[in-house]
């Protein structure tokens, strides 16, 4: 805007100069006031025209970028003066920055590349659809990462997309402003889950506030490298899963205790595909290409769906309807993760946000 301003004013003055220069006989003439006049008026219609102009040419598409450690995604959304909006462009791409150095602590070189691979494709589309604004955020695997800082310069030089290093805290923050624009929350008191790759957010709310929320590195990258060696995941793994949970969750279950919530609400990707798996069982396409914000699972559904995730190796999940190859593994220790939660607090309902991390940081973006 300042680039625009500086010239625009430059082009103005120079139209000023001419009109003044037309003004000089009438000048002459001693007419000061109706060449002030006239002067005044051209100038002031040049430099609106000018800026109206030049305004048509800017747009209110917004990008948003979510660098997961399993997933990375793209989304393109047109803002309409109502606030209404149009998403040009969703993209998920299962890049997996994790992948062989999570448990090392560093972004493993093929990762690496997939990632930088992923964002150049990201900025070509970012400026096709003539973007205004883009905000990238990197979460667990990044900010964790010893090599994390010379990632970040890396994807600065080569695409020049700044990203921003979140933390845990912030990252439950913006989750919640995803989760509620999906419409899941109400009065009543619900603990929103986000499984992430590297880190989960456990977020205790309802639709006005958030009275406690903390994110644990303890995503699904992490307890598959840690607790997933057999293919079907064996009963002492799964066993050795919900103890650790047990005691890595421990500030989780003190605030359960005090804020009581009644209502399980995930957080988009595995409990997406949870959704689409279940829908698929009842014939029901509704929620192809694109899900719904919100949606419901019952808590029978799921045990259904997750004792057939526990039953099965990686070629048959692989062949249930409505899998992603992407999730077919993650998903045998996510639901773990879900099950030790329905069963330690005590949670009746499950809802489901399609909304996340990118939607809560565009809801920040517009409130702005």
């Amino acid at each position: 805007m300042k680039s625009l301003n500086r010239d625009c004013g430059g082009r103005c003055s120079k139209y000023i100069l001419l009109i003044f220069a037309a003004m000089l006989p009438v000048l002459a003439h001693k007419k000061f006031s109706a060449a002030l006049t006239i002067l005044s008026a051209a100038a002031t219609f040049k430099f609106f025209n000018y800026k109206l102009s030049h305004h048509s040419h800017m747009n209110n598409r917004l990008a948003l970028i979510d660098m997961g450690t399993n997933t990375f995604h793209l989304m393109i959304t047109e803002v309409n003066p109502d606030g209404s909006r149009r998403d040009l462009v969703k993209v998920k791409l299962p890049v997996r920055l994790g992948q062989g150095g999570i448990s090392q602590g560093a972004i493993a070189p093929e990762p690496y590349a997939r990632a930088l691979a992923t964002l150049k494709d990201f900025k070509a589309q970012i400026e096709a659809h003539g973007v205004s604004a883009v905000r990238a955020m990197a979460t667990s695997m990044v900010r964790n990462a010893a090599n994390g800082a010379a990632f970040v310069q890396d994807i600065r030089e080569q695409t020049g997309i700044e990203v921003e290093v979140i933390s845990g805290d912030r990252e439950a923050e913006l989750i919640y402003f995803g989760v509620r624009s999906a419409g899941v929350l109400d009065e009543q008191k619900a603990l929103i889950i986000d499984i992430g790759g590297g880190s989960v957010e456990f977020i205790i709310c309802n639709k006005r506030e958030i009275f406690w929320k903390r994110s644990f590195e303890l995503g699904a990258q992490r307890l598959m490298d840690r607790f997933f060696q057999q293919d079907p995941i064996p009963a002492e793994s799964i066993a050795a899963e919900k103890a650790f949970l047990q005691e890595q969750l421990q500030p989780l279950t003190e605030a359960i205790a005090i804020h009581k919530p009644s209502v399980l609400v995930g957080s988009s990707g595995t409990f997406d595909t949870l959704c689409d798996i279940d829908a698929m069982r009842k014939g029901d396409t509704s929620r192809f290409p694109l899900p719904p914000p919100a949606s419901a699972l019952a808590v029978t559904d799921f045990y259904q769906i997750y004792a057939d995730l526990l039953r099965k190796n990686h070629d048959e999940r692989l062949a249930i309807p409505g899998m992603l190859e992407m999730r077919v593994d993650l998903i045998v220790v996510a639901g773990i993760l879900i099950d030790f939660v329905l069963q330690q607090y005590q949670l009746q309902e499950i809802r489901v946000s399609a909304y996340a991390l990118k939607e809560g940081v565009l809801q920040e973006m517009l409130n702005r």
